[in-house]
Formats: C-alpha cells, structure tokens, sequence
C-alpha cells in the first residue's frame, strides 16, 4: 500500500512562494506518474499539475502555467510543487497523487490510484 503526505502548506501574502513536498512510502515511487490537485471552499477538486515517471514530461493547469513548477526526487521518493506569485485564488487544500499504472502524467483524477491527505494554502490579498 503507498501512502503519501503533504507538507509545506500555510499562510502567505500574495505575490509570495511556497514549496509542498509529498513523501510516499510502500511502494515503487520511481515507476509512477505524481500529480497535484486542489480543491477550493465549495468548489471541487481540480488539477494543478503532474510529472511523468521520469520527470521528462509535465502538465499544469492553465490557471498555473508559468507561476507553479512541478519536480520530482526519486531518491528520496518524494514530489514538489513550488508555488511563485500566488494569488488569493490559489486558496485551497492540495492534495498528491500517485498513478501506479502508467508512467504519464493525466490531468484526470480518476488516473489516480493514491491520493495524500491534504495540506492547506492561504493567500492573503
């Protein structure tokens, strides 16, 4: 069973940057595709970003493109989602993802097979 956590969450003005880090641990990490999601009060889940199993290929959101960077460290199982210019619109809960069956990354969540328990991210205006 892979179990991962979010950290990095909290409270930052806007125009600030952030880094979420997401370990995962039980299973092969470096044979699967990592995603980010969020999910804003009373809006559903939606993509954010994702990395191939290799790291040589990523998506992102348009609503991220160029503010947010998605990387990966094999070596110590873990995915980042770095977060520069963040705007009160970036306000919600992200959530990890690992896709233990293909190894490219999917803007859908139901390509998901893991998912983190959430961390939380303010941006104040």
């Amino acid at each position: 069973q892979v179990q991962l956590v979010e950290s990095g969450g909290g409270l930052v003005q806007a125009g600030g940057s952030l880094r979420l880090s997401c370990a995962a641990s039980g299973g092969t990490f470096s044979s699967y595709a990592m995603g980010w999601f969020r999910q804003a009060p009373g809006k559903e889940r939606e993509f954010v970003a994702a990395i191939r199993s290799r790291g040589d290929s990523t998506l992102y959101a348009d609503s991220v493109k160029g503010r947010f960077i998605i990387a990966r460290d094999d070596a110590k199982n873990t995915v980042y989602l770095e977060m520069n210019s963040l705007k009160p619109e970036d306000t919600a809960v992200y959530y990890c993802a690992a896709d233990r069956r293909y190894s490219v990354p999917s803007r859908r969540e139901t390509s998901y097979d893991y998912w983190g328990q959430g961390t939380q991210v303010t941006v104040s205006s």
